[in-house]
């Protein structure tokens, strides 16, 4: 009989139960069960079977009761305005689709649901809904599964959803990072904002600092002050990363102080948020030692712009963030002289150039081959002072734009500096650079365009598109574009889009079976739009059914019938 605590198997070391559990996931003919369980004349696989049923139930009978755990505290209430029924159902389809999109060849022409859920979330956050309870789990696992839907995910599932991951090690995620679902004290209550600052988790400390700062800087200032010493070097980045949200000139001193920090990484974050700040006095620091690297000179009878690269990095320069050791085959000259370029303050450069405008400086000749380096500090520093102006010129015309060249910034840069422009500006541009260019180069600056898309860009989008399918190419060329279009079209443009879904006449020279493969990909299309629409239309609240006018001495039905039911002849 096999015991259900004692007793070894073939490996010596084994309990009865591993020996059995070996057996079965091996097979019989290569690990012979152990010999207590072989009884004459039966088989070996029906010999362990019967042992594993009995040592099942002699394991399950064998359990010792155990003291029964604390009662979980009750979830927090949510206030917010309850989801519409519509809406409750759409979201249930979606956190249970479990598709993917295929890595080639056809998609069919259903909507991918997986898409639309951060879209749908974006929405319901808007509106101030709350998270129904039952969904609870299946948006915890889907944030789980997917980084990119964890910030709305966690601030639509509120502070319930913060009390339920407390309770499932599986969700612990929702506990270490971002404010959503942290139900914050009173932002006006000392104490409790005391209390939680001290014994909150990492998470709720982030919220809370963005609460108080949001409703008094100097008393959030006052509270990281108070623990700064004492914090862990990762905890202190992530706060400093936090101040970014609000930065003004009063977090100066704190933001001096944070220089001389022991971490790298505090003091470079430090750095780099003071030169965001044009009046600190890092920046001029900055301002003045690139002054000395960049100027005018005259030569052939034309004016172009000069460099000469600092020859070393001292000590002061350090301090201010400035790396010393440069990435893998980067000269230490063109690294230090990028850093200093993109800290200083993009004011400085008018002065310094013959008080040109920041359309003229970028057109200027940069002698000795240092047009890209500079080029690319100054995108830097416009991206970094969200100068509007500046990130203008270095973008320059989308017409003339072209993928490479000297002092042309990268599709990369270009779409940092396109999210600083208006969405308007930006959609224009972008609009214009497909229609000269093309959908090639075009799928990383659409990514920052405000969605829905602005009829012109959708239109140049659509239109180029229908180029390409004219052209007999495969769609799956621009399943990238496509799938941002299903996201990011204006849904008023299904019904426009609806003759794109016909099957082509293939031409002469269009790959074979191209025509069916447009039809397919324009139908989802169509399809996912129409789709997105009746989501956004779930969401919205209806408006309440008005009273009826009532006349001067009428009396409502309801109101009176039941007293008369009683009433006595």
């Amino acid at each position: 009989m096999l015991s259900s605590t004692h007793g070894t198997t073939g490996s010596g070391t084994e309990s009865p139960w591993e020996g059995l559990v070996t057996s079965a996931l091996l097979g019989t003919d290569r690990r012979t069960p152990p010999a207590e369980i072989m009884t004459t004349g039966r088989d070996a696989p029906v010999a362990l079977l019967d042992a594993a049923a009995l040592h099942t139930v002699r394991r399950r009978a064998g359990l010792r009761p155990a003291r029964a755990g604390a009662r979980p505290e009750r979830a927090p209430h949510d206030g917010r305005k309850r989801l519409p029924e519509p809406a409750v159902r759409r979201l249930g389809l979606l956190l249970a689709d479990r598709s993917a999109p295929s890595g080639g060849g056809r998609r069919g022409t259903a909507p991918d649901l997986t898409e639309l859920l951060p879209q749908w979330l974006a929405a319901a956050n808007e509106h101030g809904y709350q998270a129904p309870a039952p969904v609870l789990p299946a948006l915890l696992d889907a944030a789980r599964a997917r980084t990119d839907l964890r910030p709305a995910a966690l601030a639509f599932a509120g502070p319930r959803g913060l009390w339920l991951a407390r309770l499932n090690p599986e969700w612990r995620f929702a506990l270490r990072g971002g404010s959503g679902g942290t139900l914050l004290p009173d932002v006006r209550d000392d104490e409790a904002v005391r209390r939680l600052w001290d014994e909150g988790l990492f998470a709720e400390r982030v919220a809370l600092l963005g609460a108080v700062r949001a409703h008094d800087d100097e008393a959030a200032r006052a509270l990281l002050a108070s623990t700064w010493g004492a914090e862990r070097a990762e905890d202190r980045l992530m706060f400093l990363d936090s101040l970014r949200t609000g930065l003004s000139a009063t977090d100066e001193p704190f933001l001096e102080r944070a220089l001389s920090d022991r971490s790298r990484n505090v003091r470079s974050t430090a750095a780099e948020l003071l030169s965001a700040l044009p009046q600190s006095a890092l920046a001029g620091r900055m301002a003045a030692r690139a002054a000395t690297c960049v100027s005018m000179d005259r030569t052939g009878g034309g004016q172009v712009i000069a460099v000469e690269a600092p020859h070393e990095c001292d000590a002061d320069m350090q301090r201010d963030g400035v790396v010393p050791t440069p990435p893998a085959g980067r000269g230490e000259r063109s690294w230090w002289l990028g850093q200093l370029v993109e800290a200083a303050p993009l004011s400085t450069w008018p002065r310094r150039l013959g008080g040109r405008t920041p359309e003229e400086i970028v057109t200027l000749p940069v002698l000795d081959d240092w047009a890209d380096e500079l080029h690319a500090a100054w995108c830097r520093a416009a991206v970094r002072q969200r100068d509007a102006r500046w990130a203008a010129a270095l973008l320059g015309t989308a017409v003339a734009a072209r993928a490479a060249g000297p002092g042309t910034p990268s599709l990369a840069e270009r779409a940092k500096l396109l999210a600083i422009l208006p969405a308007p500006e930006r959609a224009s541009w972008v609009a214009a650079f497909i229609s000269a260019h093309g959908l090639s180069e075009a799928f990383q600056v659409l990514g920052v365009c405000a969605v829905p898309w602005a009829e012109p860009l959708g239109r140049a989008v659509v239109d180029a598109l229908d180029i390409a399918r004219d052209g007999g190419s495969y769609p799956w060329s621009f399943s990238g574009v496509m799938g941002l279009a299903e996201r990011c079209l204006d849904p008023a443009e299904a019904s426009r889009l609806e003759l794109l879904t016909a099957t082509p006449d293939e031409g002469e020279n269009a790959s074979p079976g191209a025509g069916g493969y447009w039809s397919e990909a324009f139908q989802r299309l169509v399809s996912t739009l129409r789709l997105r629409a009746a989501m956004l239309s779930e969401l919205t609240e209806l408006p309440e059914p008005l009273e009826p006018p009532r006349i001067s001495g009428q009396t409502e039905t309801a109101e009176i019938s039941e007293p008369l039911e009683g009433a006595k002849p």
